[in-house]
């Protein structure tokens, strides 16, 4: 045997003996042997298998004699795939995807996604959730198939990043392999990670329910406090009772980048007395919300000087990320919240861009000796941040609104906001409706928004209407130039806006069903005491009207005449109404499946 053999079997054996320097195993009834191991031999490891009711719960606790960076460990599993075909994450949009082990996992933070994963079939039947209680600090994820076996591969793997020295260490894994509605699944396992880790929601006013009118799309950056105002006119005509003034009131530069944030004074150009310009909103009947993009700080601004070197990276040459583990950091912030609060009597605030807030390559603090930083983790810092954000805000008014958009909508971030709004999909409706239903099963009683909708002015009404029912089930946010669209469309729009206020109980705040993700969710329900309302989105999927023990309504919103219907009985009586809930003549409607007459964009309602 060579020198080169013999050296390369050494390193081999060595790194064997490293990695399984630190190992335990736990043996399960649903996964079979559970497998924590780490390469770091100085931390010990305790680690024990419980029940909760039909699921399993694996604790995780890791101890050194002194404080000092913790080690990388990975919790694995594997088990066969039995009737298993799809994986739900928080973060997807444009499929269900299971895909093999060897590919890119998922990733979770304190402010990114949710450390939650479900493996389902195509028939809406839970098959294996994972979760983890780790929902500050960074968790990567291996969810999908083994080829050697066709095996589904669990793998979470903790401190993947820099992290500040401890002594003590404790997460929970959570094994659910039930056979109930997958969606059931995804909101029991939220709850248990909630549960976890004691978090104390934000109070969700009822203002956070009402249609709203955003600045961005039809505004972007050029704003005048005129423009915003004869807008707000329209909007309260239509129904909606909130304006988000979004990007541009900051600054009179208008190449949409973030140069000029940081030191949060008008520009008097767009907007010539905030004050006074808030109360005539008020006025008019709108509360106001104000937008900031809460790490940034612009090189041209007074901040940037104020805090150069205490920035956690540049995000480009121009904006700096700051570092909010220093104390006068974290108090700049929540000052200048609590200023526009009080002088300018806001009504709530759109914090944006908090997921920024994390460490690219090596920490800056530890060449430095963390020093002039009280707090040494930067998601600790996050969360010590966000939670006086609110408390100070609130301490002034009681019911101010805070939204935060996707990713930024796992646990922790409901302790600080009462609004989770979807990530950014302009004119895409399919897509919004994906991150609404996405977010609504992990969101609790937090108001969960969609996406700002805009549509051509040239579109047909009915076509237009689209956009407005596949954000149905979240609260919508208009932002569409109201003084422009065609009168067809206002109408469209008002009648949309009262009939989910009319059935708002039902549509956000009671049981709510999304069908087949895996198929972007063709169907989805929700159901109340009283009613069951069915909105179906794609042609040839039947829409299902449930058991005949309530009144239901089914929407149309597939773009087509015809869509296909079941019932179970026969409908003492059925309402036909179009897409501006004017009511309209229908044909007869008998138990079992059938095409149905319902116009576009436009629904039936059957009592029994």
């Amino acid at each position: 045997m060579g020198i080169r053999r013999v050296v390369f079997l050494l390193v081999a054996l060595l790194s064997v003996a490293s990695a399984t320097a630190f190992k335990a195993e736990v043996k399960t009834s649903s996964v079979g042997v559970v497998t924590i191991s780490s390469e770091e031999s100085l931390w010990s490891l305790n680690a024990t298998h419980a029940t909760l009711g039909e699921c399993e719960v694996i604790t995780i606790e890791m101890s050194a004699p002194e404080a000092t960076t913790p080690p990388k460990f990975r919790v694995e599993f594997r088990t066969p795939q039995l009737d298993a075909h799809h994986l739900w994450h928080s973060g997807f949009v444009d499929r269900v995807k299971l895909q093999p082990d060897w590919r890119r996992g998922y990733t979770s933070a304190l402010a990114e996604d949710i450390p939650l994963y479900s493996f389902i079939n195509t028939s809406n039947r839970n098959r294996l959730t994972v979760a983890t209680s780790e929902a500050v600090r960074r968790v990567n994820a291996v969810m999908g198939l083994r080829e050697e076996g066709a095996l589904l591969q669990s793998t979470l793997t903790f401190f993947v990043e820099a992290e500040a020295p401890i002594s003590h260490y404790k997460t929970t894994i959570l094994i659910d392999k039930r056979d109930i509605f997958w969606a059931d699944a995804v909101r029991g396992a939220m709850s248990w990670i909630e549960a976890n880790n004691t978090f104390k929601m934000c109070r969700v006013p009822k203002e956070a329910f009402e249609p709203l009118y955003s600045t961005w799309y039809q505004f972007h950056q050029q704003i005048t406090d005129k423009e915003i105002e004869a807008e707000c006119r329209e909007a309260v005509k239509l129904g909606m009772r909130t304006i988000i003034v979004d990007d541009g009131w900051q600054t009179a530069d208008n190449n949409r980048g973030y140069a000029y944030c940081g030191d949060w004074r008008v520009a008097p150009t767009r907007i010539a007395d905030m004050a006074a310009h808030v109360k005539r909103v008020q006025d008019i009947g709108m509360k106001y919300m104000l937008w900031y993009s809460v790490p940034f700080v612009g090189r041209y601004s007074d901040a940037y000087k104020q805090f150069e070197g205490k920035f956690l990276y540049m995000r480009n040459r121009d904006v700096g990320v700051l570092d909010p583990r220093f104390p006068e950091v974290r108090e700049y912030i929540c000052a200048t919240y609590e200023r526009a609060l009080r002088e300018w009597n806001l009504d709530g605030f759109k914090l944006d861009f908090i997921d920024s807030f994390k460490i690219r390559g090596k920490d800056p603090a530890i060449a430095e000796g963390y020093a002039g930083r009280d707090i040494k983790s930067v998601s600790e810092a996050v969360n010590v941040l966000m939670l006086d954000v609110t408390e100070r805000l609130q301490a002034i008014k009681p019911g101010v609104l805070i939204e935060f958009r996707q990713n930024y909508i796992g646990p922790a971030i409901r302790q600080y906001g009462n609004i989770l709004r979807a990530r950014d999909c302009p004119g895409d409706m399919q897509d919004n409706r994906i991150r609404i239903a996405n977010l609504r099963l992990t969101s609790g009683q937090t108001a969960v928004h969609a996406d700002m909708l805009e549509w051509n002015s040239g579109e047909k009404p009915e076509v237009a209407a689209r956009h407005i029912l596949s954000a149905l089930y979240g609260v919508v946010q208009y932002s569409v130039m109201l003084r422009d669209i065609p009168k067809e469309h206002l109408q469209m729009v008002k009648h949309w806006i009262e009939f989910s206020k009319e059935h708002c109980a039902t549509l956000l705040h009671n049981t709510f069903r999304p069908y087949n993700p895996e198929a972007l969710y063709p169907v989805l329900e929700a159901e109340s005491d009283k009613e069951r309302i069915i909105t179906l989105y794609q042609e040839e999927v039947v829409a299902k009207a449930g058991k005949p023990d309530r009144e239901v309504y089914i929407i149309n919103a597939t773009g087509s005449e015809m869509p296909v219907v079941e019932l179970e009985k026969t409908p003492r009586k059925v309402e036909y109404y179009d897409t501006y809930g004017k009511r309209v003549a229908g044909g007869k409607i008998t138990a079992g499946v059938q095409r149905v007459d319902i116009p576009v964009s436009g629904y039936i309602k059957l009592i029994y």
